[in-house]
């Protein structure tokens, strides 16, 4: 294909607006402008997408494995290469493959691998998410308690040397694990650090906001709840303008209801966001799988280790857009920005994800009417579709 085209016959979503009878032109891998059909430069090819919809691609910022790979258990550029093409025909053009709790050598060479995968270009990968290991053993789920651990000095120098290399690093902490002079230290150096996996209450997570803390990671799972004298972690999230917190929308870990109404309370400018969570299991028929040598097993939609506890999800971004479109109830606009635009906002790179704009990055999912994902491009390359 050139690499200046427009695609046709579906209507445009924007980020903010829809467009009919509309083209979206793209030029060398980048969004050139959304023009009238009949405003076509001569000269430029024109790609009839057969109808439906046109939308910016999902930025999915918490993807533990998909393909059959975990990245834990294989912390390499080849595993990111092989999560990052699972996700791709689920809408996701942008993720960020995530490293649950675990060794100091092991989370070293998951560095090394995004590092690689920065450099080589690898389609998809945005920047790594580091979920541990400085957490809470209280609100562990399904982390493995024997690596949790309090953050040292020499750990936050080799998170500070991770961003250097990396193009995108958020870190889910717990106060309780990590002083909040060290989220100052981490914020300073353009590292996204988010709340998870803790049992502190409401005015502590307000102060490591105040500190440099921007989000909540999957807000109501593996945190301090709501109650009539103390809001907790997840009231925090949700009163705290400053910070998105990431939900997984799947009916499972958070109740449709308990959705609206964190929706409808939340502050802002942080948005709640739509995350998968996703496990290996994205994109394959596999049935159990293994994470830091426990045995996790999928039945049912849930994935979880022998005593029942929720260890991710079994879950993509197309489905948990459906999820609060069909069930929760949000309008479509809003389902699909969830998806793209308040992520790219939530890390700092709304201002080349999320949203069609003139030199916005050609990350584009094309969809039926009836929300299925049709095709996927990255980069102004086509990864998926006919």
């Amino acid at each position: 294909m050139s690499d200046r085209f427009a695609l046709t016959g579906a209507k445009i979503f924007d980020g903010a607006d829809w467009h009919d009878d509309a083209a979206l032109v793209v030029r060398d891998g980048l969004i050139e402008a959304i023009l009238p059909v009949g405003a076509i430069p001569s000269g430029v090819a024109e790609v009839e997408t057969g109808g439906g919809l046109l939308v910016p691609g999902f930025v999915d910022l918490q993807v533990n494995g998909g393909g059959g790979v975990m990245l834990n258990d294989h912390p390499d550029v080849a595993s990111v290469e092989t999560i990052c093409r699972a996700h791709a025909p689920f809408g996701t053009t942008a993720l960020l493959p995530t490293l649950i709790t675990d060794t100091p050598e092991t989370t070293a060479a998951a560095v090394a691998a995004g590092a690689e995968a920065a450099r080589r270009k690898v389609p998809g990968f945005l920047g790594l998410h580091l979920e541990g290991p400085h957490l809470s053993v209280a609100r562990k789920g399904a982390h493995d308690p024997a690596l949790i651990r309090p953050m040292t000095d020499a750990d936050q120098a080799a998170l500070i040397a991770a961003r250097k290399k990396l193009p995108v690093l958020l870190t889910t902490i717990a106060p309780e694990s990590v002083e909040s002079a060290r989220v100052t230290a981490l914020a300073k150096a353009g590292i996204i650090v988010s709340l998870g996996h803790s049992d502190t209450g409401y005015k502590i997570a307000s102060a490591f906001a105040a500190a440099g803390a921007t989000m909540a990671t999957h807000l109501f799972n593996a945190m301090s709840q709501i109650g009539n004298r103390e809001p907790g972690l997840a009231g925090a999230a949700i009163d705290t303008g400053s910070l998105f917190a990431g939900i997984i929308a799947d009916g499972i870990h958070v109740h449709p209801a308990t959705i609206i109404l964190a929706l409808r309370a939340k502050q802002g400018p942080g948005k709640i966001l739509l995350v998968s969570d996703a496990m290996a299991t994205i994109g394959t028929d596999m049935t159990s799988f293994t994470l830091n040598g426990r045995t996790i097993y999928r039945k049912d939609g849930t994935l979880r280790l022998a005593d029942g506890t929720l260890a991710g999800a079994d879950l993509d971004m197309i489905s948990a857009v459906r999820f609060v479109h069909r069930v929760v109830g949000l309008e479509l606009d809003e389902a699909l920005r969830m998806a793209s635009l308040y992520p790219a906002q939530a890390i700092g790179q709304a201002h080349r994800l999320g949203r069609f704009a003139n030199g916005t990055a050609a990350d584009i999912v094309g969809l039926s009417e009836g929300l299925g994902v049709k095709s996927v491009w990255i980069g102004g390359r086509k990864v998926f579709g006919a």
